[in-house]
């Protein structure tokens, strides 16, 4: 595991710091030009979702990663938040920025305690050193461990499941990026 320490000095949060001197569309079409793509089967473009979200009006917005991988044999998500926790916070923060979210979630797989902790103690971390703000705001997130469900893995089923409810399947539209946990746009 990087500590914090190792991670800034190899050039953690300089992505961040740079995002902040940028205007919310500039950084969607940054995203748009690197050619980002989501890590689910779909391969959606990033940029898509995050321009619709930023859009999107609402007094509330939200940054959901989903870290529950329920294919066998499947370990990518586990091996960031246990091995690299940092830079997921990063990412998170970044497009928090872009879309104006106030608050973050990590939907962590309940058979990954390991991670859970790791990327707890790396938020504790992060935010002693005052880097889970935004604009001067705190930006909070909370490590949420899943309820060992094979169709959380999905989006919209997340998003049941971090409501408090059964996770199951939402008919879309509308889309989380326009309408996602407690009916606010989400990424």
């Amino acid at each position: 595991i990087r500590s914090y320490e190792v991670y800034r000095r190899e050039g953690g949060y300089r992505s961040v710091e740079k995002a902040l001197k940028m205007q919310p569309a500039d950084i969607v079409e940054e995203v748009k030009k690197s050619g980002l793509r989501g890590r689910g089967g779909a391969a959606f473009p990033v940029w898509n979702k995050w321009k619709v979200a930023q859009q999107a009006r609402a007094d509330q917005k939200y940054v959901v990663a989903n870290a529950d991988e329920g294919d066998a044999g499947t370990y990518c998500d586990r091996m960031i938040l246990e091995g690299d926790p940092f830079r997921l916070l990063e990412g998170m923060l970044i497009c928090a920025r872009a879309i104006g979210a106030g608050r973050g979630y990590v939907y962590c797989r309940q058979e990954y305690p390991a991670a859970a902790k790791t990327l707890r103690a790396a938020i504790q971390k992060a935010d002693e050193a005052e880097l889970l703000e935004l604009d001067g705001e705190p930006f909070p997130i909370e490590v949420v461990e899943g309820a060992g469900s094979y169709v959380c893995g999905e989006e919209t089923a997340l998003l049941e499941s971090l409501e408090g409810k059964r996770g199951v399947v939402r008919a879309r539209p509308p889309y989380p990026a326009q309408s996602g946990l407690y009916g606010r746009p989400t990424i």
